[in-house]
């Protein structure tokens, strides 16, 4: 296994207690690169019929009140917080 493979099975397993946590039992994630926008939905179909732009640039989706996603602007500047 090449050392980039280990390096992501890292960091993803070092995501599983936080996962856990959530109440969410399902989760989709997708990136689009070229965007620089990461979607993390809890429900599929994302629809929502309410949403919240947060000071840091995350739009919190809503359905009937509940929280069906988030998207993530400017998510590859993000990762610089963690290093």
């Amino acid at each position: 296994m090449a050392a980039a493979e280990i390096d992501s099975i890292e960091k993803i397993a070092a995501l599983v207690p936080h996962l856990l946590d959530i109440s969410h039992k399902k989760i989709w994630v997708d990136y689009d690169q070229e965007a620089d926008v990461l979607y993390i939905n809890f429900k599929k179909p994302a629809h929502a019929e309410d949403s919240e732009l947060t000071d840091d640039d995350v739009i919190v989706r809503y359905d009937k009140g509940q929280v069906v996603g988030m998207t993530f602007l400017h998510a590859s500047k993000r990762r610089k917080s963690l290093e």
